[in-house]
């Protein structure tokens, strides 16, 4: 039988192709820097985040002898070169920390596209191949910042929607996007690290792995909430003939006062539920149990149904009108958590605003369209060596194809300032700079995580 590889192997965490890299370089090259950007993509900003997860949980880990000769047996039996030397320098010479330094913006930061966000370079002038053999694992950081990116992108248009509609904007926001994703996501760890990457903008979710990323590595006690709810099942093995039965039970057992909680109504029909279980034969129940019904609509076209279920219910339960001029159910909601994405949030909002509603009656469930329809083309994400020191000469490096100007790579030892109230990313033509007025921060060095923020302090950078 084969023996299993080690999980912990953070040598083997990389493409096949870098561990020739060693070779390629000029002689007498001891030092390269590299940057990672968003080149452009769906968002004109980006909201960084999700860095201090992979330094932490895998950066940080130290690097041991057993490591390094079982990743020599497996890459030159793979086909490629090793540079068994330079490994074994780390682990002799290092004590197996890293000797990378790695700068980035505070997490949070929203960052107009095109700006260098995080930087890395080697310490250590014999291992200068370092930055680029971590491009892997580092170029990951694509995945949570854009699920933040467009998390923080959906918020302000809800946000907006809520300022001219509601009297309650500030206290509504934080639950009005909810993520149901966990389950549509590739991975346990994609759930986790992409479900905490909404809660930075957000305070809704049914994915416990982010609870769990949260907690453990940036501090959060409880990063986000979630209510009761009903799913086909438990409201479909009452059978058809009992469907308000099933509803009946829901408000019974979560109708309390001040509480909220969801009931899918459409397992048959949804007109039927609103119009005669929930409006007419619970009605009194619920209104009396003094918690809030969310009549979740789960099939059919999206904008329709929620604009088919705001009207019957506020028919059935009446209205009250706000300050704005605009319509609030009483004693229930609505939530759409079937076909959500930037696009039927648009057309539920604006919708809502035709029909005279607050957006306050309606929350958006959001799935895979929130974790995993996104990837690294998304916001145009990459990771590119800039600068390199080669028999102590500074050096540009950069990538120029006539066949995609827009790939076009920077040059300099990059980082990130303010001027005239814009971001912009300032290329030095040395090493020897100390970054003045830096965006920027040394967060790993040598093996230690040098800055560790809490989820809290990540929110108030929005």
């Amino acid at each position: 039988m084969t023996t299993p590889l080690s999980d912990l192997n953070l040598i083997l965490d990389t493409d096949s192709y870098k561990s020739s890299h060693f070779l390629q370089y000029p002689p007498g090259t001891t030092r390269l820097f590299s940057y990672l950007e968003s080149r452009g993509g769906r968002y004109p900003v980006t909201r960084f985040f999700g860095l201090q997860y992979i330094l932490s949980r895998y950066l940080t880990r130290r690097v041991t002898m057993e490591m390094v000769e079982e990743a020599r047996a497996v890459i030159e039996a793979h086909g490629e070169p090793f540079p068994y030397e330079g490994w074994r320098r780390v682990v002799e010479v290092h004590g197996g920390k890293l000797p990378l330094e790695i700068r980035a913006v505070p997490e949070g930061t929203l960052v107009p596209i095109h700006n260098v966000l995080m930087s890395c370079t080697n310490t250590d002038p014999e291992l200068p191949w370092l930055p680029g053999w971590f491009e892997t694992m580092l170029m990951r950081v694509w995945y949570p910042t854009t699920v933040c990116t467009q998390s923080w992108h959906i918020r302000e248009i809800i946000r907006q929607a809520l300022e001219d509609t509601s009297d309650r904007a500030a206290e509504e926001l934080p639950f009005k996007l909810h993520d149901f994703g966990s389950r549509g996501v590739s991975s346990r760890e994609s759930a986790g690290i992409g479900g905490l990457a909404h809660l930075v903008n957000f305070q809704g979710s049914d994915t416990l792995e982010a609870l769990r990323v949260g907690r453990n590595y940036y501090g959060a006690e409880l990063a986000g909430f979630s209510i009761p709810a009903a799913e086909h099942s438990t409201i479909t093995s009452w059978g058809k003939e009992h469907e308000v039965d099933a509803y009946r039970n829901m408000v019974r057992q979560f109708g309390k006062p001040g509480k909220v909680y969801a009931v899918v109504s459409d397992s048959y029909d949804l007109k039927h539920a609103i119009n005669v279980h929930w409006g007419e034969t619970l009605r009194k129940e619920v209104e009396e149990s003094g918690g809030t019904l969310v009549v979740r609509p789960d099939s059919g076209d999206p904008p329709a149904m929620v604009r088919l279920a705001v009207n019957a219910l506020a028919a059935k339960y009446g209205t009250t009108t706000n300050s704005k001029g605009f319509k609030v159910l009483q004693h229930v909601r609505v939530i759409q958590g079937d076909g959500i994405d930037e696009s039927t949030i648009r057309q539920i909002l604006q919708n809502l605003y035709v029909d005279g509603f607050s957006a306050e009656n309606v929350t958006f469930g959001m799935g895979g369209a929130l974790l995993q329809k996104v990837d690294r083309d998304t916001q145009r994400f990459a990771y590119k060596a800039s600068a390199g020191l080669i028999d102590g000469e500074y050096r540009g490096i950069y990538k120029d194809p006539v066949t995609d100007p827009g790939k076009r790579s920077k040059d300099g030892v990059l980082d990130l300032v303010e001027e005239n109230g814009r971001m912009v990313t300032r290329q030095y033509r040395t090493f020897d700079t100390d970054f003045p007025g830096s965006l920027m921060r040394t967060v790993y060095r040598d093996g230690e995580l040098l800055v560790q923020d809490t989820l809290e302090e990540i929110r108030g950078r929005g």
